[in-house]
């Protein structure tokens, strides 16, 4: 197929498309373009996450499973987990895990076996677009040979590029068409191809000079909310020892009209990326003799944040004549953001255990997590009610949800370690509510 043909057949919606992967990214991808009338295939591994779709049931919060049934009604969208289907794809996007291994180093297992299926099952004329967050190179040092191997001509035969993912989960003031999407083709014809592809769902695409380019940009906004996240924790350790809400100070510099970001802190960095994707950066750096010393420091304040967390209640606890050993904790929130269900690398897993290791009976409850393993132990959420709140003996704050009521929590319990600021407007009586 030459590229004015499958330019064509993008500009008609009749290219095919497959996204392999189907996780927080890679399925409101699906479904955007599903919803443009493109015929979109869900390709996943996860046997019962390819039947759960099938049905019309979405577990991330950008995926309305109303809008999920609609297209797969419409004949639009299907999942499965037979590679056969890239065999028949005009365009294929890459969009699956890329975690770092115990030592920190990159783990593109992932992206290899992806990239593996899609050269098994290439023919000329596809489309190719990695998405996964990874190290600079990733597209033209990995991916690319793969194809070359199979005689096929980058920019004629074929067309490859790299487009970082940007959905931030559970936010509904930027959604995925809103979010300005960066493409860096191999060839110019490569990011004409990829940029036209998602110019059909997204309002602003913007070109950049190679896949390198559009990677490290990935990585360098990670890494500044990386960074800034960690000033802002730091900053937050000096607050108490100055007797200062450095929720307020952050408040007070926010109002400069120029030059200033406000981030806030919190109890730790969790989730797939922000605690992860500047390893990658870090990985790569050093492989070419250069020290990324920031991400270092950052990683250091921010992984000490779940310890801090641990010392404050016991230092409330401890003001109120109470022990932490036997104390009755109630945690609110366990996923690593407001709003979703993920718990991937959230600090509440990390909190929890070391309460529960220093001797504390710790409940939980998150609207959004049914139930949690704690080191090999299943913790299942409980209701927030009066009588709950006014028995623990330590309320805290992990994960910010919309869903608690906080007036609630503020009037009924004893004491509240608030680690997100969820109730420093309410007026609480500062005896009683402790703040990071």
């Amino acid at each position: 197929m030459t590229e004015s043909r499958l330019a064509e057949r993008i500009r008609n919606g009749s290219a095919r498309l497959t996204v392999i992967g189907q996780g927080y990214v890679g399925l409101p991808l699906a479904v955007e373009f599903a919803r443009a009338g493109f015929a979109a295939t869900g390709l996943d591994t996860d046997l019962d996450r390819v039947t759960a779709l099938n049905a019309g049931r979405s577990y991330t919060p950008d995926v309305d499973s109303g809008v999920l049934r609609s297209v797969i009604e419409a004949g639009r969208y299907e999942a499965t987990a037979d590679a056969a289907v890239l065999e028949r794809s005009d365009v294929i996007i890459i969009c699956v895990p890329t975690p770092l291994r115990k030592s920190k180093d990159p783990d593109i297992s992932f992206v290899v076996a992806a990239a593996e299926n899609v050269a098994a099952h290439f023919r000329p004329g596809q489309l190719v677009i990695l998405e996964s967050t990874t190290y600079p190179g990733t597209t033209e040092e990995l991916l690319l040979p793969m194809f070359q191997a199979r005689g096929a001509r980058v920019g004629v035969d074929f067309f490859l590029a790299f487009s970082p993912e940007r959905i931030d989960p559970a936010n509904g003031k930027f959604g995925l068409a809103e979010i300005p999407k960066v493409v860096g083709g191999v060839t110019p014809a490569c990011s004409r191809m990829a940029a036209l592809l998602y110019g059909q769902i997204i309002e602003r695409v913007l070109e950049v000079s190679s896949p390198k380019v559009a990677e490290l940009a990935k990585l360098y906004e990670n890494t500044f909310r990386n960074v800034n996240i960690a000033l802002a924790n730091e900053f937050s350790l000096m607050g108490r020892r100055l007797g200062v809400n450095i929720r307020e100070v952050i408040e007070a510099a926010a109002t400069k009209p120029f030059g200033f970001m406000p981030f806030y802190p919190g109890p730790g960095i969790g989730g797939h990326c922000i605690g992860i994707d500047p390893f990658y950066l870090a990985w790569k750096m050093r492989l070419n003799g250069y020290e990324f010393r920031f991400i270092h420091l950052a990683d250091e304040i921010n992984r000490a944040m779940p310890g801090y967390v641990v010392e404050l209640v016991t230092e409330a606890l401890n003001e109120r004549r109470r022990c932490l050993n036997g104390a009755a904790i109630l945690v609110l929130g366990v996923a690593y953001k407001r709003g979703v269900s993920d718990i991937r690398e959230s600090p509440a897993l990390e909190i929890i255990a070391t309460l529960q290791e220093k001797g504390a009976q710790v409940c939980y409850a998150d609207p959004h997590v049914p139930s949690v393993d704690i080191e090999g132990t299943v913790l299942k959420g409980v209701e927030v009610t009066d009588q709950r709140l006014a028995a623990a003996d330590c309320v805290v704050i992990l994960t910010d949800h919309a869903e608690f009521d906080y007036r609630q929590v503020v009037d009924a319990a004893r004491l509240v370690v608030d680690t997100r600021s969820a109730t420093w407007r309410l007026g609480a009586p500062a005896d009683r509510v402790v703040t990071l």
